[in-house]
């Protein structure tokens, strides 16, 4: 009897069929195009002005966004089962772990904009249980990389002094996204104990998010004024600062409107003004970063920054700032920030627009689909 070779006396763990070649590369920070997506979708129907066929547009962006979230999530799942090593090692890997927070975000994403436009397709009811189930598993996911990704940058990673990055960012802004969203189910639960304790468990993810970017934010900029610009890669993530900023003024302004239905009078009056007296400052800020991010961007690109994933930065955390600027229109009654609110979603759409059609290119052509290139490190500034 003739013996087999080796290699087929003992198969693969994983068929040949099965091992997903093409899936090996894809990483955690593919969930940002669901989040870019889903944005573009909820930050439309935000607007505190009427545009004759926004409605309808938002809602195929919001099919798409579905569509995008299904399909990543079928395509992570091959790889962990496919690939395992390289997705272990992506949880080990400082640059790459805190992109897992944007799992949170893009299920919150989508949920949220269910409920504000899907709802006109599939209806009230499915849309509220649509929400419920990706809020309820986004925030569990949120919560639990706020606290896993921190602790493996502490014990398992190897972190240089001065190499702080905005991706750092990811894992402690998706409880602000729980944050913002949790108030589109408060109406839906019975009143009094119910609705109090999701408005106040909502202020509860709000300030943890808060406070641990307050302990990042400065971190960031002293990595940028003493070791100078980003790699031309990750300059887009830049903008990944907006995220906090822009989510926490939405969250703010869109608590204080579910607020009395659920809470007592005392205050009611005090979280309406809250949302102002926070929200003002705070958005200030945001456009100054918008100012030194985009002016940092523009000196990238005349260096030659190429493509890259990191592109997506530049749609989730201005469409943040989207929403933020209409709650502010909303309790202001300032037409400043109407206008503010239609030029960051202008800016939106043709961010969303470049980053889509470079993604599907790169897709077709199989450049997004291959191992990245390893980073040059960067030890002195350049002109």
């Amino acid at each position: 009897m003739a013996i087999l070779p080796r290699t087929q006396q003992f198969p693969a763990p994983f068929p040949a069929p099965l091992r997903l070649p093409y899936l090996r590369y894809i990483g955690p920070n593919w969930y940002a195009t669901v989040m870019g997506t889903a944005i573009v979708a909820s930050a439309g129907v935000a607007l505190p002005v009427h545009v004759p066929g926004l409605r309808a547009a938002c809602t195929v962006v919001w099919m798409l966004a579905t569509v995008l979230l299904a399909t990543v999530l079928t395509a992570r799942a091959g790889h962990w089962i496919a690939h395992r090593d390289q997705a272990r090692s992506h949880l080990l890997d400082p640059a790459v772990a805190p992109f897992y927070g944007c799992l949170s975000m893009a299920l919150l994403a989508v949920g949220g904009s269910s409920m504000v436009v899907g709802r006109d397709v599939i209806g009230h009811r499915a849309a509220l249980a649509l929400d419920a189930v990706l809020y309820s598993a986004g925030t569990v996911t949120g919560l639990a990389c706020a606290v896993a990704i921190p602790y493996l940058m502490v014990v398992r990673h190897r972190v240089e002094p001065g190499s702080a990055s905005p991706v750092w960012l990811l894992p402690v802004v998706a409880p602000m996204v729980s944050a913002a969203l949790g108030p589109l189910l408060v109406p839906e639960l019975p009143a009094g104990q119910w609705r109090e304790a999701l408005l106040l468990a909502c202020y509860a993810m709000f300030g943890l998010s808060l406070l641990a970017t307050l302990v990042m934010l400065p971190l960031i900029f002293a990595r940028l004024v003493h070791r100078g610009p980003l790699p031309l890669a990750l300059t887009p993530t830049l903008f990944l600062v907006l995220g906090p900023l822009g989510q926490s003024t939405t969250a703010v302004n869109q608590l204080a409107d579910v607020a009395p239905g659920a809470i007592g009078a005392p205050y009611v009056s005090g979280l309406g003004v809250f949302a102002v007296l926070y929200g003002v400052p705070v958005m200030g800020f945001a456009l100054l970063w918008l100012a030194l991010a985009a002016a940092l961007v523009v000196r990238a690109v005349r260096n030659g920054m190429t493509f890259g994933m990191t592109w997506w930065g530049f749609t989730f955390p201005v469409g943040t700032c989207v929403t933020g600027a209409a709650g502010l229109a909303r309790h202001t009654g300032l037409t400043a920030y109407t206008w503010l609110a239609v030029a960051l979603y202008a800016l939106l759409v043709t961010a969303w627009a470049v980053a889509g059609l470079r993604t599907l290119r790169g897709l077709f052509s199989g450049v997004l689909l291959a191992a990245p290139p390893v980073p040059v490190p960067v030890t002195a500034r350049t002109t």
